[in-house]
């Protein structure tokens, strides 16, 4: 292996200044004092220690970071703001015996939280239904109509999960029909909560429990800590068991690793632990859903939820019945697992080719406008027609191409209105400015986080929503663009990407926002038998001055200039990039994921 430490030069990481991909490399920046730390404290490797220094985690944190536990990081309930008082107003509906339903985003996020909600009044002798809006006639998130509905089927009390922090006016009208709402949520919210029975969200102005990163299945989690708290209190476990929540960490680390949060502190140990959970396939719902996509049962990691799972319980929300997700999280029924399952997994195929013919026009047309290389903070782009279940993956992959914010809009020319969704760039704050064009009337709605916003607007509104965003973020641009870098972890040569080394840095796991999967790089390397794949992916044999090799790929890429390197066959090339286990056939491999290259003979 290759000692890195003294290669970054002023020009950036080996000299590389502006990579095929138009970017600068450096080196994880670490301090020498915690890298030593690390390797004494831990009996880490010096390249181990620096990856782990450079996560910013000190030294008296190493242990927790390496193997965190649910005892030492679990924050108290009552820190959130309205947490002890949803937790007070459930259980007396529960023993009041009142309607309680459940009301679900359509996302992963929202199936997670909605399942255990469900499995904790199961344990405790009650059902409780669920409802989740449908995304084409309904929109996201609560709304008068679905309020109504929950009254005529009989509701009293309605948690809405993953949602409802800023459904200000829905909620109101919730309340002036008789119902009774708690909301669980994560999301960005006005400065004024919903008038409620409670409101917890980690998000919320002025709450104090540092827990921000959580997704909503986190949130719903320590909610299920402070039903259990609450309900010890009142005496209701003295003729039942305790339900004992840590059986449903793999719920809780399916929604935080599939809506991308920030895996730090607590959230780390939820994902961390709930993989473990999962391991086991307890869960007939994701047990069904493993093996409709041809997975074998084994360690659960990130690229089952995130890669495998998620994409099939989101496609029922995104194209199809939208709630099939959480009805399959819910189910202990192993056949009617397996129906959920094979449905979801069909409205999966065919949402990818939804989307890819999305993705293909919507390139087509902002590369024929110029949008995306004209300085534009934000690319906007709007087709008719274009399925609303799609927009945001769509808007996901154009911001990989383009390294800056991206918002997608289907119309529906019909109805005459669009709705859209956006992925953003680090350092650029996307719900902020949705938010603020909510405001400012632009939008008929709005909101998000600062990676992620959906909004509805009307088609004339478009051009103007457009010269919005492009002034409110142009202030955040020239900062993000400056910190939009690749971060290598470690320099290595081609015969020491071994499973080993992948192996040794897996103690890191899991990886996400807060942790990144670690980077290698690689220089002074040959493309050897490149090959063209469908999707517009590259494979190829990175073969090093030795003569050792690495397989690799690179996605998305022949018809950008990282591609058109590879399939030249070009050698002398820089590459970094992600190990991945490669076990085809029972090899035990590694295969390395390509992310960027540099020619250093080349300028773009």
């Amino acid at each position: 292996m290759a000692d890195g430490a003294a290669t970054g030069l002023t020009h950036g990481f080996l000299d590389v200044a502006c990579s095929l991909s138009g970017r600068a490399w450096r080196q994880r920046p670490a301090e020498t004092s915690l890298i030593r730390a690390h390797m004494q404290g831990l009996g880490l490797s010096e390249p181990l220690a620096r990856a782990l220094a450079a996560r910013g985690v000190v030294a008296d944190s190493g242990a927790d970071f390496l193997e965190p536990t649910l005892k030492r990081l679990f924050p108290d309930p009552s820190s959130f703001t309205d947490m002890d008082a949803a937790a007070a107003a459930i259980l007396d509906a529960l023993t009041a015996e009142e309607a309680i339903h459940v009301f679900a985003d359509y996302d992963v996020d929202g199936a997670s939280s909605a399942a255990l909600l469900v499995r904790w009044f199961r344990a405790m002798g009650a059902d409780l239904p669920i409802y989740v809006p449908d995304r084409l006639t309904e929109g996201y998130g609560p709304s008068p109509l679905a309020f109504d509905r929950l009254k005529a089927s009989g509701a009293d009390l309605v948690i809405t999960v993953d949602c409802g922090a800023a459904a200000n006016e829905a909620i109101a009208h919730a309340c002036a029909i008789g119902l009774k709402v708690v909301v669980i949520d994560h999301h960005l919210m006005r400065e004024e909560p919903p008038a409620c029975l409670a409101v917890v969200n980690p998000n919320r102005p002025g709450d104090t429990s540092g827990q921000g990163n959580l997704a909503a299945a986190g949130v719903v989690f320590v909610l299920l800590a402070a039903l259990n708290r609450e309900a010890r209190r009142r005496g209701l476990f003295e003729s039942r068991a305790e339900p004992d929540i840590r059986q449903w960490l793999d719920l809780a680390a399916l929604g935080a690793i599939c809506d991308v949060t920030a895996l730090t502190g607590f959230n780390r140990a939820l994902a961390g632990l709930g993989l473990q959970v999962m391991s086991g396939w307890a869960n007939p719902g994701l047990k069904a859903l493993l093996a409709v996509a041809g997975s074998e049962p084994g360690p659960a990691k990130v690229n089952h939820a995130g890669f495998i799972l998620g994409p099939r319980i989101n496609a029922g929300g995104r194209i199809g019945r939208a709630d099939l997700g959480a009805r399959l999280l819910s189910t202990d029924d192993a056949d009617e697992a397996r129906a959920l399952a094979e449905e979801l997994d069909a409205l999966n195929v065919a949402r990818r080719e939804v989307e890819r013919e999305v993705t293909e026009t919507a390139i087509r047309r902002v590369e024929a406008t110029g949008h995306h290389a004209d300085g534009s903070a934000v690319v906007v782009v709007a087709g008719e027609d274009w399925h609303p279940g799609v927009v945001g993956i769509v808007a996901g992959r154009l911001r990989e191409r383009w390294r800056k914010p991206v918002v997608v809009i289907g119309i529906d020319a019909v109805a005459g209105v669009g709705k859209g969704s956006g992925r953003s760039q680090p350092g650029m704050n996307l719900g902020r400015a949705i938010q603020a064009a909510w405001r400012d009337g632009l939008l008929l709605a709005g909101g998000g986080h600062a990676m992620a916003a959906g909004l509805t607007v009307r088609p004339d509104g478009i051009e103007a929503l457009r010269d919005y965003l492009n002034v409110a973020m142009a202030g955040e641009q020239s900062e993000a663009e400056a910190q939009d870098k690749v971060e290598i972890d470690v320099l290595i040569d081609p015969g020491a990407a071994t499973r080993a080394l992948l192996e040794d840095f897996e103690r890191l796991a899991p990886f996400g926002p807060g942790n990144p999967e670690p980077s290698f790089a690689l220089v002074g390397v040959t493309a050897r038998e490149p090959v063209q794949m469908n999707g517009g992916h590259v494979r190829c044999r990175l073969v090093g001055a030795d003569g050792a090799s690495v397989r690799a790929i690179a996605w998305r890429c022949a018809d950008l200039p990282l591609g058109r390197a590879l399939l030249a066959g070009q050698g002398g090339l820089s590459v970094v990039g992600r190990l991945k286990a490669d076990d085809w056939n029972g090899r035990r491999g590694v295969q390395f994921e390509i992310e960027d290259v540099a020619d250093p003979r080349m300028t773009i």
